[in-house]
């Protein structure tokens, strides 16, 4: 697994070990080595080896389904065009019932279930089960905070069975691997699970787990299952399969991802009946359906493709058509924008088949102009003695609104990996925040930063409307708005423009001492005095001064 950096944590992207034998019957085709290893390479992962009867392959974090032999085999097959088209998945009711209390609203609140039956289950079976679970929790499952999976044998759950939240010390069960039952808090501290996972709990006054008719405790998600109900074994023939987090729709696909792939180890799906303020049902098979924009993909892979040359190229990628739609299996967790499809054309085209060409057109390379213009700011800056410094453009919703005295509407993360989860929608809280965590340093701390914001845009396809700002703050005994507005004079000066500053109000800063930018009678950014309680919550003691300016605006 290759190891890379996120917040001072390794997260590694996942290689999966196949066994090359089920691989291929599940395949429905022997390839020669030398070609089993092309082909691998390239329908978009990362072949590691193939050595004996393993083969091992990493699988980029955009393809989870990707994550197991019947995942990948199924994949494969369409790819080197054995079993094309899209896989059709069938279910039945079973008639069972999961009970979401309450309780579980604001600790872990979704949960999307099925039930396998008719498994054959043997040594190498279970393993492929593990090796799902474990990857599944690694990359999709953001480490078991976005999703957790609990499967357990079907013949010792008693069904209702209920979903709710209690306060730990009345949690008490046998965790899986342990010979003794132990409280909640005493798997968190004692158990290995625990140990590793005990962080996603904490904080919390109530502990989310599953309890089946017979009050016997299936799991506390997404720490442990329990021994007595989550043992899985040779003499097991039927599954439950529970997928828990904070967004129905992820744990919908992580479901889907896991159930086809035991359809295909020969298992029947049967779906479960999800009582939540209103019913749910899972698993829901039916693929998604996306129109295809043929000329955006021509466009973008300089091709001519036919609607049935891309509907067959398409159809070596797992998809089906319905004239001029795609149906998307429903375990495809990556298909988002007609880009995806783009993408997954080329592979089934075969990026070895693109023929490369030197442009017909002479141009000129030269220097953007915003750079241009962003490397003249700097040297203003620094001319001015004050020192640049960078910051990151995720930030916690308190850094953004609370401490700042706002309320604005923010942009989220939708799987963030840790608490600084929100796009920074201005460059102050970033610049305060410096000056917050460099107290111990020497005073004046005169600091500027050039970098992009996020704010939210019906004017853009993505909704997301991004500027390139300067930002600067003088913090020091003597700060004030005199200061801070010469400061602003002598820089609009050097760029030779005429600016003035309009009286205005805002929440973060002192009434009376803040106002507008404007330019040629347009808004170009803001300008004052922090007010004291934004000091207050940032810990900060001196005064500090700001103005802001939106570049593309001043250009």
């Amino acid at each position: 697994m290759r190891p890379i950096q996120i917040k001072n944590k390794t997260y590694r992207m996942p290689t999966i070990t196949l066994n090359k034998t089920v691989f291929e019957r599940l395949v429905g085709k022997k390839l020669p080595l030398d070609q089993l290893k092309d082909r691998i390479s390239m329908l978009g992962t990362d072949l590691e080896k193939i050595e004996g009867n393993e083969i091992q392959v990493e699988i980029f974090p955009n393809r989870p389904d990707m994550l197991s032999e019947q995942g990948f085999a199924r994949a494969f097959s369409s790819f080197i065009g054995i079993k094309t088209g899209l896989r059709k998945y069938s279910t039945k009711s079973s008639g069972k019932k999961v009970i979401i209390e309450p309780s579980v609203k604001g600790i872990r609140p979704f949960t999307a279930c099925a039930i396998v039956k008719g498994l054959q289950l043997d040594e190498e079976k279970i393993r492929e089960i593990i090796q799902i679970q474990e990857k599944l929790h690694i990359t999709y499952g953001r480490n078991r905070k976005k999703a957790a999976i609990g499967v357990y044998p079907m013949e010792k759950i008693t069904f209702p069975v209920r979903y709710k939240a209690s306060k730990p010390e009345n949690i008490s069960f046998q965790p899986l691997g342990s010979t003794k039952a132990m409280s909640a808090l005493q798997i968190l501290a004692q158990h290995k699970a625990g140990q590793e996972f005990g962080h996603l709990l904490e904080n919390l006054e109530r502990f989310p787990y599953f309890i089946d008719a017979n009050d016997e405790i299936l799991s506390m998600p997404p720490i442990i299952n329990s021994h007595r109900t989550g043992r899985v074994t040779k003499k097991t023939n039927d599954l439950f399969i529970e997928c828990s987090g904070f967004d129905f729709k992820t744990l919908s696909i992580c479901l889907n991802i896991i159930v086809t792939a035991l359809a295909d180890m020969g298992g029947s799906i049967l779906t479960v009946d999800l009582q939540y303020e209103k019913k749910r049902t899972t698993p829901d098979l039916e693929p998604k359906k996306m129109k295809l924009n043929l000329p955006y993909i021509n466009n973008r892979l300089g091709l001519d493709l036919s609607h049935s040359e891309a509907s067959k190229l398409l159809g070596r990628m797992g998809f089906g058509m319905e004239k001029n739609t795609v149906l998307i299996p429903s375990y495809r967790a990556d298909i988002l924008h007609q880009v995806d499809f783009v993408e997954d054309i080329a592979i089934a085209y075969g990026y070895e088949n693109f023929t490369e060409e030197i442009p017909n057109v002479a141009t000129i390379g030269q220097e953007n102009q915003v750079e241009k213009f962003q490397r003249k700011l700097q040297e203003i800056c620094i001319g001015f003695g004050l020192l640049e410094v960078k910051n990151y453009h995720l930030l916690m919703e308190s850094d953004l609104n609370q401490k700042m005295n706002l309320n604005n509407k923010l942009i989220p993360l939708k799987n963030a990996v840790g608490d600084h989860n929100h796009l920074r929608n201005s460059l102050l809280p970033s610049l305060i925040k410096t000056l917050s965590e460099n107290q111990h340093h020497e005073y004046p701390q005169n600091i500027f930063e050039i970098g992009r914001t996020f704010n939210i845009s019906k004017s853009t396809e993505t909704g997301v409307k991004e500027s390139q700002l300067l930002s600067i703050a003088l913090c020091n005994e003597k700060a004030d708005f005199t200061q801070v507005r010469q400061l602003l004079d002598a820089l609009l000066s050097s760029l030779d423009v005429k600016g003035s500053v309009k009286e205005s109000t805002h929440a973060s800063f002192i009434p009376g001492r803040m106002g507008t930018i404007m330019v040629n009678g347009k808004s170009v950014g803001i300008i004052g005095e922090i007010h004291p309680q934004v000091l207050t919550a940032w810990n900060l003691l001196m005064p500090v001064v700001v103005f802001e300016l939106n570049i593309e605006k001043i250009m």
